[in-house]
């Protein structure tokens, strides 16, 4: 262990002092499945020069998204990004700032903040957002724990379609927080019955809409029921620019909205650093998690900007926080609201409805190739198509041949069947070429 520092018997004595025999009993909550029983093969060590060569040709034998006709989404999109966002998120003062402590010295980055809030908050059609979670599925989990504080009931019903990834995270948070999860199977085709399931020792109902299927949801007589009884109705959606032609979650009477800011300026980024989105009602501001900037006036009356709440009541008495989130996804915010302010409410929609069109186009493409069947009745820019072979064979097939045509339904459900089903997405990236591309090797496939 040439660059490690400890020593056997230091590494010995810490293992007493936490009551364990070796360090495998550390990694015990992992499958024995999961691990490998011998290193990678890999060299042992290579220059500087000969490692960039050699992770080169690796990274070469991947298909990349941005050189074949891209068609996946199912959370994460592909979007067009200004170079103006880029160049913007470099300049220093943006790059090398940290959590705004000192009001007087972060004006910029409040502002900004302040700025992403007010986006956030008229796309939801809510009163109130925070400055941003770490991503969709976190912020999903979050806002399930302030449903819970809000109602003093510890059970969460989940939409069958709301994205497994986000599941298992609401999941997770209810093992370790000892809370109840009822959650619905997956409804590839037709309506599922989320209203029958709604009743007194709710605290949440979660729907996804568009979900992960591409499914538009009327949200009003999930949220009348909701309230019925005494829950809050949690609206969560993955693609942003669907906010700029579907109506926002906030006019059909959800509580709090929740979801992923990728598609607007930031790109995929092999998963990651996204942007969690999140809003809610003025009256619940108080057990809404992150942080919130607000503007006033200063002595002089001029405007200024600060930190208006804080979860973590300012990191000090931190058992009586409303969430342990330590920070907020605040170089990717930036992205976000840059973009957005680059689109305005005009570019917004006008980039939605292409979206739309391109999807329209997309599915009177494929839907012409003998054997496949279009799933939905209404879309956004996603949809979900059966194919009559196995969907994971037909998506590598289709790779092997230049085009990443989808998801394959069962490596989001693999516990449900689902085979020949795949999940596609259209952005204004598409061209007519691509999905002409995509409907020739679909069939040759086939």
């Amino acid at each position: 262990m040439r660059y490690l520092p400890l020593s056997e018997a230091d590494r010995e004595a810490m293992l007493a002092r936490i009551g364990v025999s070796g360090i495998d009993d550390l990694f015990a909550g992992v499958p024995r499945s999961a691990w490998r029983e011998e290193l990678p093969d890999l060299p042992a060590s290579k220059s500087e020069m000969e490692v960039e060569r050699l992770l080169s040709a690796m990274a070469a034998k991947n298909v990349a998204a941005a050189g074949v006709p891209f068609f996946v989404g199912a959370g994460a999109y592909r979007h067009h990004v200004p170079s103006s966002v880029d160049h913007l998120i470099q300049r220093s003062e943006f790059l090398t700032s940290y959590t705004p402590y000192q009001p007087e010295v972060s004006q910029g980055t409040l502002q900004v903040l302040f700025e992403f809030q007010t986006q956030v908050a008229e796309l939801t059609g809510m009163d109130v957002a925070n400055a941003s979670m770490y991503d969709g599925s976190t912020g999903t989990g979050e806002a399930v724990l302030m449903a819970h504080r809000v109602t003093r009931r510890e059970k969460a019903l989940l939409a069958g379609n709301l994205h497994p990834q986000y599941r298992a995270v609401v999941e997770n948070l209810a093992q370790m927080g000892g809370h109840e999860v009822d959650a619905l199977p997956p409804v590839p085709i037709g309506e599922e019955d989320i209203l029958a399931r709604i009743d007194d020792t709710v605290s949440c109902v979660v729907v996804q809409s568009p979900d992960v299927f591409g499914h538009l949801v009327d949200l009003r007589p999930i949220a009348e029921k909701a309230h019925a009884h005494g829950a809050l109705l949690i609206a969560v959606f993955t693609e942003a620019v669907s906010l700029g032609l579907v109506e926002s979650p906030g006019a059909m009477g959800a509580d709090i909205v929740v979801g992923e800011g990728q598609s607007i300026g930031n790109g995929l980024n092999f998963g990651g650093p996204y942007v969690g989105l999140f809003a809610t009602r003025q009256k619940f501001v108080r057990q809404m998690p992150g942080r919130l900037a607000g503007q006033t006036v200063d002595a002089e009356g001029r405007r200024g900007y600060v930190l208006t709440l804080s979860t973590r009541e300012q990191h000090i008495r931190r058992e009586k926080a409303t969430s342990n989130i330590c920070t907020n996804s605040g170089l990717c915010a930036l992205a976000f609201t840059i973009h957005m302010t680059l689109l305005g409410t005009a570019g917004l929609e006008k980039l939605a409805r292409i979206n739309h069109a391109n999807a329209v186009k997309l599915a009177a493409a494929l839907a012409a190739v003998p054997g496949v069947e279009i799933l939905n009745h209404a879309w956004f820019n996603e949809f979900t198509i059966r194919v009559p072979k196995n969907a994971s064979e037909v998506i590598e097939a289709l790779a092997a041949k230049g085009v990443l045509g989808g998801v394959p339904a069962s490596r989001l459900f693999p516990q449900n069947g689902h085979d020949d089903l795949i999940v596609v997405a259209a952005t204004e990236i598409n061209t007519d070429d691509d999905r002409a591309a995509y409907a020739a090797a679909l069939k040759e496939v086939l």
